[in-house]
């Protein structure tokens, strides 16, 4: 019965650091463009450049 008094002091601090984290990535802009990362896969922007042509010959 005695580790309770260990174990939520710690879940205690784990959440405190969550909910820190959280709060800096949403001050970092980090959730800013949450739709250009997910299309960004399925369309390639990069051109092949004319070294890249020039190889294959």
């Amino acid at each position: 019965m005695s580790i309770i008094y260990v174990l939520i002091p710690i879940a205690m601090l784990f959440v405190a650091i969550a909910v820190a984290i959280f709060f800096w990535a949403v001050k970092s802009e980090q959730f800013d463009d949450l739709d250009r990362q997910s299309v960004s896969i399925l369309f390639d922007e990069d051109k092949p450049s004319e070294t890249d042509s020039e190889k294959k010959n």
